[in-house]
């Protein structure tokens, strides 16, 4: 299993959203930045991820899972992006700021720190364990054990 990061503005597409999608979960939709699509080429269904409000609050709200792999942005007519679909798996209880995350020195190296733009990147597992811990989250649920 793999770990990631999505980045929404909430205004455009929340968490609370997200979770109102249920078991189908929604496209990850949207994304034309050619990194942020190659890395959701790389997921398999059941990896993990952070769902992080960017923008409002910058910080990371919620755990999702991949539930579809990639597949053409239904949004798209060039045919050139693609998208994976998430589901939301539990609520962070205290969200973790980007600024938390920050100064954190085991987080020195995140994505997010370094490229905190990205919008869909990669988190090492040590990363995951960590954050979900700042946040309060139950790691064994969250990292899907």
């Amino acid at each position: 299993m793999r770990y990631w990061l999505f980045k929404s503005e909430p205004f455009k597409w929340s968490f609370e959203q997200q979770k109102e999608k249920g078991e189908a979960g929604q496209e990850w939709d949207g994304v034309r930045n050619y990194q942020a699509r190659n890395f959701m080429r790389e997921m398999k269904v059941g990896d993990r991820g952070f769902f992080y409000h960017s923008n409002e609050g910058k910080e990371v709200v919620g755990i999702v899972e991949v539930v579809a792999e990639a597949h053409p942005d239904s949004k798209d007519n060039s045919g050139k992006w693609e998208c994976v679909d998430i589901k939301a798996v539990m609520d962070v209880p205290n969200p973790v700021s980007l600024d938390q995350v920050k100064d954190e020195p085991r987080l020195k190296d995140m994505v997010l720190v370094n490229n905190s733009r990205l919008s869909v990147q990669p988190v090492e597992e040590a990363e995951f364990k960590l954050v979900c811990e700042m946040g309060g989250v139950d790691t064994k649920k969250a990292m899907g054990g």
